[in-house]
């Protein structure tokens, strides 16, 4: 590790985690969305979020950027409260292909503007830069770009500190239960982060942009090399259940102590949960690394 001190990445890498949001709340257009993905970016640019889908959960899957208390819940996202949406008085909605079903209803309380950051056969993280230039540029919010610019800087500094590592490869894993779980490709947002640093993804089968499952936990044994990463949430028991696994523990990776316990990131997220996923991995390497 000599390009950076253990003490002096950690230093770093705890001052991004806990950078505030690009900017504050903005005056201007009250914005709404029922988009986690949308939602994240309009949150880290500053813009004015009056109304946005299953905060609760949202405050404790992404985490961040943090949702003002006074932004309306309009509940599941699967079944908007179009009333509360109503009361919230936006000046303009976003959304996304995921709730395009929704639009026409939308478009009774405000203008709706559409941005799709998951699209089969995109690049997620492409797509999510092209979504939060146009966003910021359509809420004149310079935010934005800095965004984009800012998190490109991060990435290719971890890059650099990553270089220095031991050159194995990762797999990024969100755990079902005790026998199985959920990958992430190459083409996924974390498996687009992990090519941007410089890792090399063990998984090498196609995930459509999101994550295949249901993956049996045998099939680990079969990347011995690899770094095992994990995405919560996981289900308490199946922690419990691996702990005293004896398949488990028998893995080259768990005996070698080459697994990573990352905190909640949204798994489906735009450039903020990237870069939640880049600090967090990068984090979680200079520990394993340094002691």
């Amino acid at each position: 590790m000599a390009l950076l001190s253990r003490r002096q990445f950690l230093a770093g890498a705890a001052a991004s985690l806990s950078a505030p949001a690009l900017s504050r709340a903005a005056e201007g257009l009250r914005v709404a969305t029922l988009d986690w993905a949308l939602l994240e970016t309009l949150l880290a640019i500053g813009a004015n979020v009056v109304a946005a889908t299953e905060l609760r959960q949202f405050r404790e899957v992404a985490v961040t950027p943090d949702v003002p208390a006074t932004t309306a819940d309009l509940g599941l996202r699967g079944t908007p409260n179009f009333e509360v949406l109503r009361f919230a008085r936006p000046d303009l909605i976003f959304n996304s292909n995921f709730y395009a079903w929704a639009d026409e209803r939308m478009r009774g309380v405000a203008p709706v503007e559409s941005h799709a950051i998951y699209k089969p056969g995109e690049s997620p993280f492409a797509l999510a830069e092209q979504a939060t230039l146009a966003i910021g540029e359509r809420l004149q919010l310079t935010a934005a770009r800095q965004l984009t610019e800012e998190l490109a800087a991060r990435l290719d500094r971890y890059r650099a500190f990553l270089a220095a590592g031991d050159g194995r490869p990762v797999i990024p894993i969100n755990l079902g239960d005790a026998r199985h779980f959920r990958v992430f490709g190459s083409d996924s947002m974390f498996g687009e982060v992990l090519k941007r640093v410089g890792l090399r993804n063990a998984w090498q089968a196609q995930t459509s942009y999101s994550a295949a499952a249901p993956v049996g936990i045998e099939i680990l044994a079969s990347m011995p090399d690899a770094w095992i990463v994990m995405i919560p949430p996981h289900p308490a028991d199946a922690l419990a259940t691996l702990a005293t696994s004896s398949f488990w523990n028998a893995l080259p990776a768990v005996r070698e102590k080459r697994v990573l316990m990352l905190g909640s990131i949204n798994p489906y997220g735009a450039l903020p949960a990237a870069g939640r996923f880049a600090d967090l991995l990068a984090e979680g390497f200079a520990h394993a690394w340094n002691g």
